[in-house]
């Protein structure tokens, strides 16, 4: 793989932030911020990614796979889509916020 696709990989592998209150008081809590990532990212990818892109150093990275729900939308059923989230506990003396980085 090179060095290009690497870092393109990296860019890719966190969707986003994922806010909630549990997530929010984890934050709060233990200096762990949760994102949701792709199905096929790795703690390492993780990790790596959030280092690369956030300029943060990373201590620990805790996955979770989310199944998605069953729902009935009238007569016909569905499922919503399977999704994965990372707990990422940042190092002491690093923080992460995304309300003042405008």
């Amino acid at each position: 793989m090179s060095a290009l696709s690497h870092k393109e990989r990296l860019t890719q592998v966190i969707v986003g932030p994922h806010v909630s209150e549990k997530s929010t008081a984890t934050a709060d809590r233990n200096r762990q911020v949760v994102f949701k990532v792709r199905r096929d990212a790795t703690k390492d990818e993780v990790k790596r990614a959030v280092e690369y892109l956030f300029e943060v150093k990373v201590d620990r990275v805790t996955v979770t796979r989310v199944p998605g729900k069953t729902k009935r939308f009238g007569l016909s059923r569905g499922k919503r889509s399977d999704w994965k989230k990372a707990y990422v506990r940042l190092a002491p003396g690093h923080d992460l916020d995304f309300i003042s980085a405008e």
